[in-house]
């Protein structure tokens, strides 16, 4: 047998990551994370967890070792945050969440002492937002992405709040979760340890439902209860903070508060906005005759899409606020900073599609990346589910017509049995 570096742990945990939609490209920069993170010997048996929820026993039969071992190592990574648990049917089960949204942000929801976070920044800092690769792979693949953005609700006039559909609120995700809890902004955080953060909040970033419990658990955030979570909301709206959360109806996991200048999705839509990395609320911010030109709302939007333009092509006359609509996040912070009604909110002509839940979400998503045989037969220590894949894989890269229509097939045959299986589990 050849003989294995630690490298190669990282590299096969790696490849297990690349395995689900939301992957995180190789590179020497990434190995270094995960060795922040993971020791080697963790590396290598993580990279042999299934993608789906396991427990226990599925775990030690992965890893051929006793299940009161597995579980000790299982607890230890829960703690640690690189697995998230939750209480199943009969035991706990655990899944390995994507770097991102997931166990990257973990790592800096809180200060720790037991892992070197500048150190951690710094590379997140020179993979994430300075190479292209990860941020591309995360955000710009496919139809269906990891995030939207929740418009202001204070933004809406009573007209249009009324309209409003639930899963389109903020505060409906937070009335209707069964766990809350908040931590720090893992952007803000990140950049605060190269001495570039803002003065924006830094205990702001909302964590819902499964997620939430199992970091509430692990003392990774802090419990809030709904009164909290819409205060922290407010002040959100005060600092001109904008919403981006799970791109999912149901069962949300996340809200950040953002800002222009530390968040990555904000980031990624200022770099990417032509390959729309995050899906927009489904209103859209327009300008009114009530414009004055002041220039206020210009520096407040989260992805600089409004400049001033002046009435005559020859720079001269009264100048009004300009929106480029393609690209507006319909997030609403502009209409907070106009002191004359000049930017209001109003519905998109079309509406935009949410995946009912994050079932729903990680389905499209794979069958979009290619990875769809990956989540369907998830377990790949065994040959058999191996080889499955396999064939699936080919089935995948065939044209683009005939890989549409086996797509469709086999979305139509699982996916409402993934959902109700899901549904039924969370």
């Amino acid at each position: 047998m050849a003989h294995r570096t630690p490298r190669s742990g990282y590299q096969d945990l790696t490849r297990r990551l690349n395995l689900y939609s939301q992957g995180a490209p190789p590179s020497e920069l990434l190995y270094q994370i995960l060795a922040l993170l993971f020791s080697t010997e963790e590396a290598e048996l993580v990279a042999k967890l299934p993608i789906r929820p396991f427990n226990v026993r599925q775990a030690a039969r992965n890893w051929q070792c006793p299940e009161a071992e597995a579980r000790t190592l299982l607890e230890t990574l829960a703690d640690r945050a690189l697995l998230v648990d939750f209480p199943g049917n009969e035991d706990m089960e655990y899944v390995l969440p994507p770097p991102m949204a997931g166990f990257f942000e973990f790592a800096l929801m809180r200060t720790r002492n037991d892992l070197d976070q500048k150190l951690l920044s710094e590379l997140y800092e020179q993979y994430v937002t300075v190479e292209e690769d990860f941020i591309k792979d995360l955000f710009c693949i496919g139809h269906t992405q990891l995030g939207r953005v929740f418009v202001q609700e204070e933004s809406l006039g009573e007209e249009h709040a009324l309209h409003v559909l639930d899963y389109e609120k903020a505060t409906e995700v937070i009335e209707t979760a069964t766990d809350i809890g908040v931590g720090l902004c893992y952007c803000r955080h990140k950049r605060q340890h190269q001495g570039l953060a803002c003065d924006a909040e830094m205990d702001i970033c909302m964590t819902f439902n499964t997620t939430a419990s199992s970091l509430i658990r692990h003392d990774y955030i802090r419990r809030i209860d709904a009164v909290e979570c819409k205060e922290l909301l407010h002040k959100a709206w005060e600092q001109n903070l904008a919403q981006f959360g799970e791109n999912v109806q149901q069962g949300v996991n996340f809200i950040c508060n953002c800002c222009p200048c530390c968040c990555e999705a904000m980031l990624a839509a200022q770099r990417f906005g032509y390959l729309h990395p995050v899906h927009t609320s489904n209103f859209i911010a327009q300008v009114t005759d009530s414009c004055s030109g002041c220039g206020r709302c210009l520096p407040t939007c989260p992805v600089k899409l409004i400049s001033l333009e002046a009435e005559q092509s020859d720079g001269s006359g009264r100048k009004r606020a300009v929106i480029d609509q393609e690209f507006c996040l319909g997030c609403g912070v502009c209409t907070r900073n106009c002191p004359r009604d000049g930017l209001v909110m109003q519905p998109r002509e079309k509406r935009v599609i949410t995946p009912v839940n994050s079932t729903h979400k990680a389905v499209l998503m794979a069958i979009e990346r290619g990875k769809f045989q990956n989540l369907l037969f998830d377990n790949q220590v065994l040959w058999s589910h191996r080889a499955l894949a396999a064939v699936l894989g080919v089935i995948l890269n065939l044209p683009p017509v005939k890989r549409t229509l086996i797509s469709e097939q086999l979305g139509s045959r699982y996916l409402r049995r993934l959902c109700e299986n899901y549904a039924d589990r969370h």
